[in-house]
């Protein structure tokens, strides 16, 4: 019987697929955590200052989450309608969001207190930002086409800008100058405005062939140029050279939705509705890794750190893809430069008194006997509050006034914590319930500064609310009813010399104006 020979075909093993370094940095963010909410995630921001934690808006709340756990550390839901926008300061102490009712609202990030509301737009907010420059400054962008900058210690609107014609659905504080602000409407423009001129300086866009909503915008943090969003396409425009738009291109198939840079603002992190975000090098503007996600992505942000990616989508997913860092890329800056300035010289190979020799020798610190260069951690500990920000943290306002009524403590603390009552709307109950013990030493206070140009006026206002709570005690203690004759006397006396200032001015201008004439 033959056999015949068997012949085993050997095919080739397929290429295997070779990325460029750059898709493969991207790659590295991987194992997505999905988080689902109940609603759509409208925005996520994530805090410039360590240990970068993110704000997380959906319906009528706002989370906090850890990025490290991805588990949620505050929740924040004091709003009537949806709220939009959770923006956290820079240095990571107070958070600010707007809501559908058109209500701008300021909370403190641990205590998730309301510090500052601020009612102006008549309609949904949409955009909330903290100027980086200005801490103090909130930006509010609103469908009733208005854009408004606020200083939250007076809670008063700085400027208010008119120039848009529909929704303001996106804007932002420029990073170089505080005085400068970018927004994008549903009126197909894009704007440059001046706060200093309170005008539109630059219109961009709103012509009849491309008038198409703009959904982002997003400034170069050189302040030079800009980006904006409308449907699928991406325009970059040339700020110094008058708004001119420099390059026009797509690569969505759906409208986009957000922009975000990375760390050193060299690549570009688009999201879109047909579920890709893509990232852009922008010294060509050529895509160089695309990212698909389970649904339409809303919003999208990357962390400073450049080890989390965070994508809100339609249908209520959140989600977060992490990168772990590489040991060769060492330890952050700001972290490694508090590693090198330790205060434990024990670690640098010092040898730890024995025990039970005493505690004069235990608080003998040993030479440091370890190489310069090697790394010391430092001790640091948490900073105490004073006596009155725990009494305030605590709502205790009667004793926090009372901590700072002493005669040690300096009158621009005393009027400050005033000041911060009056805002949370605790002065009255501060001053209720006093007997003329008690009474004293605000009356004193009064009557020492009501002439200082500094706290004058609010010394005549805390002093109303004083006169109105207490005129039916009048009478009952010589010693609180010659107080409040001393502060008339002051105050008469205050108000002549007023006029009496009045009078010489009125003096010196006559004078100035005869000699200008003279000279002409």
């Amino acid at each position: 019987m033959d056999y015949q020979p068997v012949v085993v075909h050997r095919h080739a093993r397929p290429a295997a697929v070779k990325h460029s370094p750059e898709s493969r940095y991207w790659r590295q963010f991987k194992h997505p955590v999905f988080i689902k909410e109940y609603a759509p995630v409208t925005s996520v921001q994530f805090s410039p200052s360590r240990p970068h934690r993110y704000a997380v808006t959906a319906a009528t709340r706002v989370q906090i989450y850890a990025p490290r756990t991805q588990k949620v550390t505050k929740t924040i839901s004091r709003f009537k309608d949806v709220a939009r926008s959770g923006n956290i300061r820079p240095d990571g102490k107070l958070v600010v969001a707007g809501d559908d009712t058109g209500l701008v609202q300021v909370f403190d990030i641990n205590s998730r207190a309301i510090l500052r509301t601020l009612d102006s737009h008549k309609q949904p907010v949409h955009v909330t930002r903290f100027s980086t420059l200005a801490p103090t400054q909130i930006l509010s962008c609103s469908d009733d086409t208005t854009v408004k900058l606020w200083d939250v210690p007076s809670q008063t609107e700085v400027v208010t800008f008119h120039a848009h014609t529909d929704y303001v659905r996106s804007g932002e504080v420029s990073t170089s100058n505080p005085h400068l602000i970018l927004t994008g409407s549903y009126d197909a423009t894009m704007r440059l405005f001046d706060t200093r001129t309170s005008q539109c300086e630059m219109t961009m866009g709103g012509d009849a062939s491309s008038a198409v909503p703009i959904e982002q915008v997003k400034l170069f943090p050189s302040g030079t140029a800009a980006l904006s969003s409308a449907g699928p396409i991406l325009r970059l425009w040339d700020l110094v050279a008058g708004g001119r738009c420099l390059r026009a291109f797509s690569n969505h198939q759906k409208t986009i939705t957000s922009l975000a840079f990375d760390g050193s603002a060299g690549r570009l992190l688009t999201g879109s509705l047909d579920q890709m975000v893509k990232v852009y090098d922008i010294s060509s503007y050529k895509v160089v890794h695309t990212m698909r996600y389970p649904a339409p992505v809303l919003c999208l942000a990357i962390s400073p750190d450049e080890t989390h990616i965070a994508a809100g989508m339609s249908d209520g997913t959140l989600s977060v893809r992490r990168r772990q860092p590489k040991a060769s890329e060492g330890v952050e800056q700001p972290f490694a430069t508090a590693l090198k300035s330790g205060a434990f010289e024990t670690f640098l190979g010092g040898t730890l008194p024995a025990v039970g020799q005493g505690r004069l020798k235990s608080r003998i610190k040993p030479k440091p006997t370890g190489d310069v260069d090697e790394l010391r951690i430092e001790s640091r500990r948490a900073k105490r509050l004073k006596e009155y920000d725990r009494l305030l943290k605590g709502f205790k306002y009667s004793a926090a006034l009372d901590s700072v009524l002493r005669k040690n403590v300096p009158p621009t603390t005393t009027f400050s914590l005033i000041q911060e009552l009056i805002h949370r709307d605790g002065l009255r109950s501060a001053l209720a319930g006093r007997d003329d013990a008690l009474l004293e030493p605000v009356l004193r206070l009064l009557v020492k500064h009501v002439t200082d140009p500094r706290f004058g006026e609010m010394v005549c206002d805390v002093s109303s609310v004083v006169i109105e709570m207490y005129t039916p005690v009048l009478g009952q203690s010589p010693l609180i009813d010659s107080l409040f004759m001393r502060l008339q006397k002051k105050v008469l006396a205050e108000i002549r010399f007023q006029r009496e200032l009045v009078k010489t001015k009125g003096a010196l201008e006559m004078i100035f104006a005869s000699a200008t004439l003279t000279v002409a």
